[in-house]
């Protein structure tokens, strides 16, 4: 018989390990958006665009942004449609 002291710990078991992935998440994130900062100054690149308003200030992630917030919008109206009753496979 199993004694409950001899389960197995996992990695995630132990609180120090959730510290070192928000802080390895966190550095990744400031590496990634470096470049951005970066792109704020006009020091990496000049942007070559195509349409007037893509000039706008931070347009890109606004846009971004737009599209995300539509996409859940149409994804709650969409889930009324396809959602299934509870009982449905009984």
């Amino acid at each position: 018989m199993s004694n409950p002291n001899d389960e197995k710990k996992y990695w995630l078991d132990d609180p120090k390990n959730h510290d070192k992935i928000f802080y390895g998440v966190l550095v990744i994130s400031l590496l990634v958006a470096i470049p951005d900062v970066l792109s704020l100054l006009n020091i990496v690149y000049h942007k070559h665009v195509e349409f007037e308003f893509e000039n706008i200030f931070e347009f890109y992630s606004l846009y971004g942004l737009v599209c995300y917030v539509g996409l859940v919008l149409i994804a709650k109206k969409l889930r009324v449609v396809l959602k299934r009753d509870e009982d449905y496979y009984d």
